[in-house]
């Protein structure tokens, strides 16, 4: 997503140069929310981007491997040979962290690219007994396809609750129902010791039966072929770029979810792993790319961070962030057919989490970018829309 947004943006705003888009995979470049939705159940045969390469003067290098940058030289090395640029940005995403012990046992899968979307539409279709590992984002988004395929669905939890590293306790704990409601046995606080093929064992003894397991425990950014690049990367492994999206090294930019960029509205460094973000940040890239080129100034990078997920018939849709928030305010009850969250700092709306409440969303992501002030009492009435509780 971030690659290819980057490069029509470039050519929408004025590039005129040679363009290359190179990718890892042989397949055309595609989107990748509908993998776990329309492509997993089969309804969709794959979500390429209806883009004319072609047209655009985008040359598309597929299935081509980058395995370093030499920066001093302004060469790429690929399998195939060093590509020379003059302009490079990485937007190389990141890579699904896998169960360790599990990488080679039969039926343990991953859902992150096209393919591995391709090997579990015949696990869902054969109707399996599956074992989700994560009750994250991707989990829960998974268990909801695989329970619409009519697949029993176990999720095992290492943290007491959904969403552990997402959303505060008090937030999540209403979600945990939604698994029973669609039918899925939601196991928290509790660790996988081993995979053992048709069969996971928790560290307390507990066998589960498995046709097929699938973990979404995480991902990290694709990042570990710039050893020795001098392309500077953070604990987390993700790119440490600037305010513009420069990376530490001349003419590099990085972009999505590769990268880390330090964000004025929220004093700290954010790194998003979401869509919006990899369709928001190449637009500054190809900006700063063309400004530079030209010797005018650049453009910062600092979005109010957005996200959404269907899952157990519910839209779930958060936007801002909530680190530093000091105030909590509901909008409606949990068990209601929708209700958000809202987090305030110091009066200022910094974060907001609806379900089946998107004008919330949509008018708190407006306050957000503009700075607005809340009257809590005014906008915990779930009546009200949000932005008549702007102080």
């Amino acid at each position: 997503m971030a690659g290819v947004q980057t490069a029509v943006a470039l050519r929408e705003q004025g590039f005129t140069g040679p363009l290359t888009l190179i990718g890892a995979e042989p397949h055309q470049p595609y989107d990748r929310p509908p993998l776990s939705k329309a492509v997993l159940l089969g309804s969709a045969e794959g979500s390429a981007f209806e883009i004319d390469f072609e047209e655009l003067g985008i040359e598309l290098r597929l299935g081509r491997e980058v395995t370093g940058v030499r920066a001093a030289e302004h060469e790429l090395d690929t399998e195939a040979g060093p590509v020379p640029y003059d302009v490079l940005v990485i937007a190389t995403g990141a890579r699904p962290l896998t169960l360790p012990g599990s990488e080679t046992v039969p039926g343990v899968h991953l859902l992150r690219t096209l393919d591995d979307a391709e090997r579990l539409r015949p696990v869902l279709a054969a109707k399996h007994d599956i074992v989700v590992v994560g009750a994250g984002w991707i989990g829960a988004e998974f268990a909801t396809a695989a329970r619409a395929a009519g697949c029993a669905v176990t999720v095992v939890e290492a943290a007491d609750r959904p969403l552990p590293g997402a959303l505060p306790a008090e937030i999540t704990a209403p979600m945990a129902d939604w698994y029973a409601e669609y039918g899925v046995d939601l196991l928290t606080g509790a660790r996988v010791a081993t995979v053992e093929p048709g069969t996971v064992v928790l560290d307390d003894g507990r066998r589960l039966a498995a046709q097929a397991v699938v973990v979404g425990v995480g991902a990290r950014p694709a990042t570990g072929w710039l050893t020795g690049s001098g392309v500077e990367t953070g604990p987390d492994g993700a790119i440490t770029a600037d305010a513009q999206l420069r990376t530490s090294q001349p003419d590099v930019y990085a972009v999505g979810d590769c990268a880390s960029f330090p964000s004025a509205r929220y004093g700290r460094r954010l790194l998003v792993h979401h869509w919006d973000n990899a369709l928001q940040g190449p637009r500054t890239v190809a900006a700063n790319v063309l400004a530079a080129a030209s010797g005018e100034p650049l453009q910062s990078y600092d979005p109010v961070p957005y996200f959404w997920s269907e899952q157990f018939g519910r839209f779930v849709q958060y936007a801002g962030d909530h680190a530093d928030a000091d105030t909590t305010v509901w909008r409606g009850a949990p068990d209601g057919e929708g209700w958000s969250v809202l987090w305030l700092r110091e009066g200022a709306l910094v974060a907001v989490l609806a379900v089946g409440r998107p004008r919330d969303l949509a008018q708190g992501r407006k306050l957000m970018l503009a700075g607005a002030r809340l009257d809590p009492e005014r906008a915990a009435d779930a009546a009200l829309p949000l932005k008549a509780a702007s102080a």
